[in-house]
């Protein structure tokens, strides 16, 4: 059998010398005039080229690969040191070794519901049958106006978690149910089983029944330590990660 050398088989029509630079412009345009770049589409359209000599003139020839954008906040000076003071504060009041003895709790609410495809849901009924014959109950598919759900309630440290706690159906998140019911009969004796004597710190989010005045009492009574809304940076799952990139 002969083998396949250099040069040898059919002459390229698209992937050739004056096609290459002609795409690498295209595609990569957004160097010079962000969100101007053309898509593979929109290069095969404008060049002549076929859509999938342009996908592998970027992969072969010129060696590229695609990275999907992502939509960003656009974060203003102001935004960024609302942020970057409370991040700076945390790490002095709480270094390295007790980060693992912080618990950070939230309430997430499930909607309980299938899913449905409807593309698959169909009816077969012999060819002479007309769809105003046939009863309603076999061709439509009830559902009800407001989907169930549940909330739950958990604390996570970096060593564990707490129980999962399902809370009542229906209940109002107020102050009074937070405290009374997921703080004093869920969460803080779970925090105190796990932690034993040791210490712990609480942490939640800024939830309007988490900041109340009476609830600050309460933990402030209740824990060794907590750190207080003064300390919440604005969007603090955001500023978590701050943290954790200037103690890098």
């Amino acid at each position: 059998m002969a083998e396949r050398v250099p040069g040898s088989g059919r002459w390229r029509t698209a992937r050739t010398s004056d096609n290459v630079p002609t795409v690498e412009e295209l595609v990569q345009s957004q160097e010079d005039k962000p969100q101007t770049h053309r898509t593979v589409r929109e290069t095969a359209r404008e060049t002549g080229i076929h859509r999938s000599s342009v996908y592998r003139t970027n992969r072969k020839d010129l060696a590229l690969k695609c990275i999907k954008k992502k939509q960003a906040q656009d974060l203003m000076d102001a935004n960024k040191k609302a942020r970057l003071v409370p991040a700076q504060q945390l790490l002095q009041c709480y270094p390295d070794h007790v980060v693992k003895c912080i618990w950070f709790s939230d309430e997430k609410l499930f909607s309980v519901a299938a899913p449905v495809n409807t593309q698959n849901d169909r009816l077969y009924v012999p060819t002479a049958s007309k769809k105003r014959d046939i009863s309603a109950t076999r061709l439509l598919k009830t559902r009800s106006n407001f989907s169930k759900s549940m909330m739950v309630s958990v604390a996570v440290p970096s060593l564990g978690a707490s129980n999962i706690h399902v809370l009542e159906p229906g209940v109002k998140i107020n102050g009074a149910y937070y405290r009374d019911v997921v703080l004093r009969q869920t969460l803080l004796p779970d925090i105190r089983a796990a932690s034993g004597s040791e210490f712990f710190v609480f942490k939640q989010d800024s939830a309007p029944s988490h900041p109340a005045k009476n609830t600050v009492a309460l933990l402030d009574q209740e824990t060794p330590d907590f750190i207080p809304p003064a300390l919440w940076p604005p969007n603090y799952r955001v500023s978590i990660g701050t943290c954790m990139a200037y103690r890098l």
